[in-house]
């Protein structure tokens, strides 16, 4: 018998048994050793105000409708985690390019083992000389090098990003390492803290200035692009604000509630601003046919692997998986903290 972390209700942790079902041909056993809680997706089930929770999602019309019967009602299985490590502890029949003992990463939720194929092993597998902690920044790193390549960051452009949880950071350092200035943006210092450490040129913290027009004076002309990644309706506002006449924002937080501070009537229409969303689900068109998901997460290791990208100095609190529902609670009050990760060896 194996073990989940299940999301009961509104801030409510609990756990059910899983069946260790006997292995396919062609299938393998992953013994979970870390799986990862987003402070973004997560958080939103744990708290209740995820579209999914509280809406129906269409997927012929993809749209959020309402609707008596939820897309996802509670107990939510796994608490739909989707940072996780794992090492392959049984190979079943006709398994010959992967054996025990292999690194995989990917997305099944917070329990304690996982069944996957040969196949998706071959395209999930960490590199040897990675800590495998590092596998749960996979989804995470994803993203934020999503919204690095639909803001199309050149050599010596200034780049503001807002808000520095997690993928803020990773954010920040890739478009340091495509050659932009990066002016990080939050209200919490100790997250400008680590920006700061992690090589951005600038941090301003939203609460002490006028973010947009402090970086329009900064500058003097605006930041050439801005990426919103807190989920914030006002940090994206800020970011509109910020931009040069003819810039590009790209929000790429999951924003959760109304849009209250969102002004459109005045920089985003005065200063021809484009806004576009970035999302994990796909690439933008200009680089479908080059880039897809794999590519983006072996992208992150890689980095990584080479010392150009910091995900480790990233991890800052670990817990037990038998102590998920402290790990929820902490990661919903506290403001200083970073990725918070549950460990299963």
């Amino acid at each position: 018998m194996g073990n989940m972390v299940v999301i009961r209700g509104p801030k409510e942790i609990g756990y059910s048994e899983t069946v260790d079902l006997p292995l396919k041909s062609g299938e393998v056993r992953l013994q979970m050793l870390y799986s990862g809680i987003s402070a973004g997706t997560q958080l939103t089930l744990y708290r209740g105000n995820n579209p999914y929770i509280t809406k129906s999602f269409n997927p012929e019309l993809r749209v959020f409708e309402e609707s008596n019967h939820n897309s996802s009602p509670y107990p939510i299985p796994g608490a739909w985690a989707y940072e996780e490590v794992g090492r392959i502890c049984e190979v079943g029949p006709d398994v010959k390019s992967v054996s025990e003992g292999m690194i995989v990463y990917g997305t099944w939720g917070h329990r304690t083992s996982q069944i996957v194929t040969e196949e998706y092993c071959l395209t999930h597998l960490l590199p040897s000389n990675v800590d495998p902690i590092i596998g749960i920044f996979s989804q995470m790193g994803a993203i934020a090098l999503n919204a690095i390549l639909d803001a199309d960051i050149h050599v010596g452009e200034t780049i503001a990003v807002f808000g520095q949880g997690v993928p803020g950071q990773i954010v920040s350092q890739l478009a340091r390492l495509n050659g932009a200035d990066v002016i990080a943006v939050d209200r919490n210092d100790y997250r400008l803290r680590m920006a700061k450490e992690l090589g951005a040129s600038v941090t301003l913290n939203s609460d002490n200035c006028d973010a947009g027009l402090e970086i329009k004076r900064l500058t003097g002309r605006g930041a050439d692009k801005s990426i919103e990644i807190s989920g914030s309706p006002s940090a994206l506002h800020a970011a509109i604000r910020s931009c040069s006449y003819n810039g590009k924002v790209v929000c790429s937080g999951f924003m959760t509630q109304e849009s209250l501070g969102l002004v459109l009537g005045e920089e985003f229409h005065h200063n021809r601003i484009q806004l576009i969303c970035s999302q994990i689900e796909n690439t933008g068109p200009h680089v479908r046919d080059t880039w897809n998901r794999i590519r983006m997460e072996q992208t992150i290791f890689h980095l990584c692997q080479n010392g150009k990208l910091d995900l480790l100095s990233l991890i800052t609190h670990r817990f037990p998986y038998t102590e998920a529902e402290q790990a929820y609670a902490m990661l919903d009050k506290s403001t200083d903290c970073m990725q918070t990760v549950l460990e299963f060896n």
